[in-house]
């Protein structure tokens, strides 16, 4: 797993930045957490539907189906142990009333393959914050609906619903709320769809498989608010492993029309490989870090998107200890289009969304230091999905086509189109670093064999590797960043020679929204 790293680093020698990468003390701190007031939405703001499914959950079965097995709260144990006497594909309705799992930690439902768990109107399954886990086990297409599920004590990194990451599984209709670690976990060909997931120790879902990648995902309608209650990056600092839904190393997933909001940290993380993600028709707001993370992963749509109010707290934080790195609401970190690898589109297009007073815009980020088996890829053990024997990432191999491109993550055919992005100062309440667009590098020093050392980077990922924004929309002051974090941009400069950014794209730099 990939963990967070401070993504700009002065040049230091090789020991002090070894030592800072032991030791984790390149993450954000937290800032207290207070939310201001929503402000009102700004006229010409995208218009999306919210899943406002926590307040107004779908009405719930009354009655038991036809064929399906009574489950009786009064009898603690019963939903396991009739799951255990069924054969596969029993459809299980649980009646209204608090049911509960044997006191031990370990005790579980363990389904069989095919079954489904209904619950009546009432239905909560209760951990009692005793039970570590809901639902387990490696059976394909069971699915959960109209449930409540809630006080599970899940460790960390680890699940309460689909707790061994089975394919196939339908979760629906369903509240997943205040259990530690995640709510859910997620296989291959996994529907998420209408769910509440709240206020959960860790993630809201953890996308993460231990052996073999995740594949058709899909996530639609869900509200995600709440999550990580547990604050993780302050108790692990740098440890990158929050978020209101967290993926690892998932090929093909479509995230729409969910309602991501107040998550402790980041909205949406697509963390190490993953691949072919269509994120589109999402509101996504006041989250205290980040909307939207896409790091050291490939090819992705991301359109038709509502931002708003996120990373006040994490922003904040990071200009108030005079970090002058411009962290952005959408940051893509070491990503981008790669053609060699299949999916819906070969590059990342980011269009048709509206980004309304959030701290600052996108940032494109390539770490020159992060490669396949340097010391600072800090998803240690992971290589590219175009470098299949990571052993191959050495010298003098790694300083010679083609491995000297394939051996690193790069951030490149990024297109940024159609956007609009406000900014009102007034509304963020700043008066500096809250305010930049950025695409940029690290001059490289580490380690001591790197191929890349220099301005190599920077100079690729700002001039040579087909990043281009262009017929967007700005209002507000904004700033723009280039090749490093001191080039701090005026317009005329980010539209002129060598960067010529944002052609044909309108500014109204007086309104402030």
């Amino acid at each position: 797993m990939g963990i967070r790293t401070r993504p700009w680093a002065p040049v230091v020698a090789p020991l002090v930045l070894a030592l800072l990468l032991a030791t984790g003390c390149d993450s954000t701190p937290h800032a207290a957490r207070a939310r201001p007031p929503a402000p009102p939405t700004t006229s010409g703001a995208r218009s999306t539907s919210v899943a406002r499914v926590c307040a107004k959950p779908a009405a719930r079965p009354a009655k038991a189906p036809a064929g399906a097995v009574t489950v009786d709260p009064a009898v603690v144990g019963d939903l396991a142990a009739k799951t255990r006497s069924s054969p596969p594909h029993t459809t299980f309705w649980l009646r209204p009333g608090r049911h509960r799992l044997d006191p031990d930690r370990y005790a579980q439902v363990v389904p069989k393959e095919g079954d489904r768990y209904l619950g009546a109107p009432g239905a909560v399954f209760d951990g009692g914050k005793k039970n570590q886990y809901a639902f387990s086990g490696a059976a394909r297409d069971v699915t959960i609906g109209y449930l409540t599920v809630q006080g599970f004590v899940a460790p960390q990194n680890e699940g309460v619903v689909n707790h061994d990451s089975a394919d196939g599984w339908v979760i629906e209709h369903t509240t997943i709320q205040n259990n530690s670690g995640a709510g859910l976990m997620a296989g291959a060909h996994q529907q998420v769809r209408a769910n509440c997931l709240r206020d959960n120790g860790q993630y809201g879902m953890n996308a993460f498989k231990d052996t073999g990648r995740i594949t058709g995902l899909v996530v639609e309608g869900n509200e995600i608010t709440g999550n990580n209650t547990g604050d993780w990056e302050r108790r692990q600092q740098g440890c990158g492993c929050t978020g209101g839904i967290k993926f690892w190393a998932v090929d093909g997933a479509d995230v729409r029309g969910n309602w991501v909001h107040g998550n402790r940290g980041t909205g949406l993380w697509a963390d190490t490989n993953n691949n072919d993600f269509l994120i589109e028709n999402n509101m996504i707001e006041d989250n205290d870090g980040a909307a939207l993370i896409y790091e050291i992963s490939y090819n992705a749509i991301i359109r038709n998107n509502t931002i708003r109010r996120n990373n006040w707290v994490e922003g904040r934080a990071a200009a108030d200890r005079g970090d002058n790195f411009p962290f952005a609401t959408v940051y893509l970190s070491e990503s981008g289009g790669e053609p060699r690898i299949k999916a819906r589109t070969s590059e990342i297009e980011i269009y048709g969304n509206v980004l309304e007073n959030n701290w600052s815009g996108i940032t494109l980020w390539e770490n020159a230091d992060r490669f396949c088996n340097s010391p600072a890829n800090t998803s240690s053990g992971d290589c590219t999905l175009l470098v299949k024997n990571t052993k191959r990432c050495v010298q003098p191999a790694i300083a010679k086509a083609p491995l000297y491109s394939d051996c690193r993550w790069k951030t490149q055919r990024v297109n940024i189109h159609d956007n609009r992005f406000v900014l009102d100062p007034s509304v963020v309440k700043c008066t500096d670093k809250c305010d930049r667009m950025a695409v940029l590098s690290n001059y490289g020093t580490y380690p001591d064999w790197s191929p890349y050392k220099g301005e190599a980077v920077a100079q690729a990922i700002t001039t040579e590797q087909h990043n281009r924004w262009h017929a967007n929309v700005y209002v507000g002051p904004w700033k723009f960043v280039a090749h490093d974090p001191s080039r701090v941009l005026d317009l005329g400069q980010w539209q002129g020679t060598p960067y010529r950014q944002d052609a044909s794209s309108t500014f109204r730099a007086g309104d402030g929204g």
